[in-house]
Formats: structure tokens, C-alpha cells, sequence
């Protein structure tokens, strides 16, 4: 059993190319079930599992009170597993296809406004040794949409100033090229120009671009409790992290008029369907629209 398990991990990591987050949230979606199978006095054998087995597990997630929306990423989970042992020829066919999957309702994403962003940058103390680090990663984040994954990892060598974009490695490995503001330029710049007598810089981290006070990497943690903090300076009292810029970004620019998939290539979305999302977000748009043209208005 731990051989397989290992086995998925290595594929995951070096076949698909998957982030060391999201191999970790995969291999507990494994450990779930294998628990639930210990609790019902039944030996694993993944040839014997049945899509019955799986329903009832299903089951199982639901009085443990997870949201639909967290059975499906579990059964997803499970389902990219029996994918791996179908290739490895371990089993013949895969039961998690059988099952339906949970109703889930499509939940709108939190967005900051124009004005809530720059209220917010505008509380960076600048004068400290993080000041334009911070600044720099929040116009970052909001003028290029980045993944705070993607963010992380951005190295300096992916930063082409005089040409105005930085290239960036996403889910699945895949590079995308996005283009930067004057704003998110001048942000990086003046970051550049302190960096090297700010940081000591560690060895083997020199061309990574974000750094932590120890000159190492920054965790997705670090930035979502500087966000915090600036958001509540700000007097903002909205729930949000590093996708929040992710998201008004999208938003902001589907608000301006921009090419739906121009948007779909800037977040390195697979599909439109999911770029689709930020169509419905501005509901005073929406309002708005209506009220000008519909006849009854």
C-alpha cells in the first residue's frame, strides 16, 4: 500500500508537475479514505474498491459536515488517484467515475475596489527595511493577477523590465506571459534598488525576486498576514488574502471592457468557464444596464 502511495506522489510531482501544496492536498484526500475503510473493518484492496464503496463514503464526508464543494475536491482527489492506478495497470476500471458528484453552488469571489487597493498601499511604511518589498508584491498581485503560489516563486530573471512583462510558471508547469503595469514596474524597480542592501540573501535563493527577512523564501503564510494587516490599517473589513487581487484584477479589467480571453491567458486558466466568473461580479453594472435600457425601467 505505501508503495502505490509513493508511487502516485513521484507521478503527481514529476509526470504532472504539480505544486508540493497540491501533491500534499491529494495524498490527504487518500488518507481520508483509507481511514474511512479502517472504520468500517474493511481491508483495501484497491482492485476490490467499488463505486458503492465510494457513494457510502460520500456519505460519510457529508455527516462530518464538509460543504459540497469540499466532497467534490475529495472525490477528485480520489479520482486522479484511480486515474494513476488505471495507467499503472493496478486496476481495470475506475468506480470514482460511477458516483455523482455533489451539488455545488458557484460562490462569487470577494473583490476589492479601485480605491480599497490604493488605501490600502497606502498604509506601507515605506521607510522600513520591508516597505517596497511589500509594496511591490501587493501591485504585483493586483497589476498581474498572479497565483500567490506563482508569486513566490517569481525569479528576477523572469522579470523583463525593459520589455514590460515577466514570465510566470503556473499549475501543471505551464509558463504564460503577463503583462505589467507602470505602477507594478515602478514597484519592482524601486524594490531592486534597496534589495541587495536589505537582504542578506541566502545561497542558492539569489535570483528569487520576494525575499523574507532571512534572505530565504517567502511562505504563502508570511503574505497572507501582511494583506491582513494592511487590510485592517485600511479600515477594510472585508475577508480577503492574495487571490482578492487575483480576483479584482480579472474583475476590474472585465469592468473596463477587456477580451474575455485576453483575461483567460493573463490568469492561465484552462478553460473559459472558469474566466467566465468575473462576468458576474459587477451586479451595479448589471443594475445599471437595465435600468438604461430595458423598456419597464
Amino acid at each position: 500500500m505505501d508503495s502505490i502511495v509513493r508511487g502516485y506522489k513521484t507521478w503527481l510531482t514529476l509526470e504532472r508537475g504539480l505544486s508540493a501544496h497540491t501533491v500534499s492536498a491529494y495524498l490527504e484526500d487518500i488518507s481520508k479514505f483509507m481511514t474511512y475503510m479502517k472504520l468500517q473493518n474493511r481491508a483495501i484492496e484497491w482492485s476490490q474498491v467499488s463505486g458503492e464503496d465510494l457513494s457510502k463514503f460520500l456519505v460519510y464526508l457529508h455527516d462530518l459536515g464538509l460543504s459540497s464543494l469540499s466532497q467534490t475536491r475529495i472525490i477528485s482527489g480520489l479520482r486522479s488517484f484511480f486515474s494513476y492506478l488505471q495507467t499503472e495497470r493496478i486496476v481495470t476500471s475506475d468506480p470514482s467515475m460511477l458516483i455523482e458528484m455533489p451539488k455545488t453552488g458557484r460562490k462569487l469571489p470577494e473583490v476589492l475596489s479601485v480605491e480599497e487597493i490604493d488605501k490600502m498601499i497606502a498604509c506601507i511604511d515605506l521607510s522600513r527595511p520591508e516597505g517596497h518589498r511589500n509594496k511591490a508584491i501587493i501591485e504585483t498581485l493586483y497589476g498581474c493577477g498572479l497565483r500567490v503560489s506563482e508569486l513566490v516563486a517569481l525569479r528576477i530573471s523572469n522579470i523583463y523590465m525593459n520589455d514590460g512583462f515577466l514570465q510566470v510558471i503556473g499549475k501543471g508547469n505551464k509558463e504564460r506571459i503577463v503583462p505589467m503595469s507602470e505602477h507594478t514596474l515602478l514597484s519592482i524597480s524601486q524594490y531592486l534598488m534597496q534589495r541587495q542592501s536589505v537582504y542578506t540573501v541566502k545561497k542558492g535563493y539569489e535570483d528569487l525576486l520576494y525575499l523574507n527577512r532571512r534572505g530565504g523564501k517567502l511562505s504563502r503564510q508570511m503574505i497572507f498576514m501582511m494583506i491582513r494587516q494592511y487590510a485592517s490599517l485600511a479600515g477594510i473589513s472585508k475577508t480577503i488574502g492574495p487571490h482578492t487581487f487575483r480576483h479584482s484584477f480579472a474583475t476590474h479589467l472585465i469592468d473596463g471592457g477587456a477580451d474575455l480571453r485576453a483575461i483567460q491567458e493573463m490568469l492561465g486558466h484552462a478553460s473559459i468557464t472558469t474566466t467566465e466568473i468575473y462576468t458576474h461580479l459587477d451586479r451595479h453594472f448589471l443594475r445599471d444596464t437595465i435600468i438604461q435600457y430595458h423598456p419597464r425601467s
